[in-house]
């Protein structure tokens, strides 16, 4: 039963790691959200913001300045815990699969790879509460700008809303805890 749950929770921690880094290097955060025809789809990233022409399907980013240009607080806040995130699943992720009982690295040891399992438990813990605060940290950012333009009713054009990146962003953080959870509080 042991291995099983292992093999779960490490599936698990991959798939989400995998869909951390894609959210954290994707360009799709906030997606424009106008009710009228649009020629155009822009999204807004952490690192650039692109175009897609609709009718043709031509492409065309502009990176940011720099990144230690002044930026909202909410780029810089999220490309930090997402980062932070990213790092600390990947540490949790070779760290347990050097504990996965089916890995022949210390077999004769298994309380050591038992607590290697509980250390990248915790260590996923961490890096998806990071990853989970960034994302929503962002969504609630993009909900309270729509808001505070409604509330006044200011129309600049364009108004964006949440885009697939955030989601990805949201959904391997949740998945990171779940694995956390699969390896702390159920392996014994």
């Amino acid at each position: 039963m042991s291995a099983i749950l292992q093999m779960t929770a490490f599936g698990l921690a991959l798939l989400s790691s995998l869909f951390l880094l894609l959210a954290t290097c994707t360009d799709c955060w906030m997606v424009n959200a106008d009710d009228s025809l649009e020629v155009s789809h822009k999204c807004r990233g952490l690192w650039r913001e692109c175009v897609t022409n609709m009718q043709d399907g031509v492409r065309t980013c502009d990176q940011y300045d720099s990144i230690l240009a002044d930026h909202p607080v909410k780029i810089v806040v999220t490309r930090t815990l997402l980062i932070a995130a990213d790092l600390l699943v990947g540490l949790a992720l070779a760290t347990l699969l050097l504990g996965l009982d089916c890995i022949k690295f210390l077999k004769e040891e298994p309380r050591v790879k038992l607590k290697m399992c509980h250390g990248a438990g915790v260590i996923l813990g961490i890096g998806s509460i990071l990853g989970l605060v960034g994302s929503v940290w962002y969504a609630v950012d993009v909900y309270v700008e729509r808001a505070m333009l409604v509330s006044h009713n200011l129309f600049l054009g364009v108004h964006y809303d949440f885009g697939w990146s955030c989601w990805l962003g949201m959904a391997g953080s949740t998945g990171c805890f779940v694995a956390s959870v699969l390896l702390t509080c159920c392996l014994h």
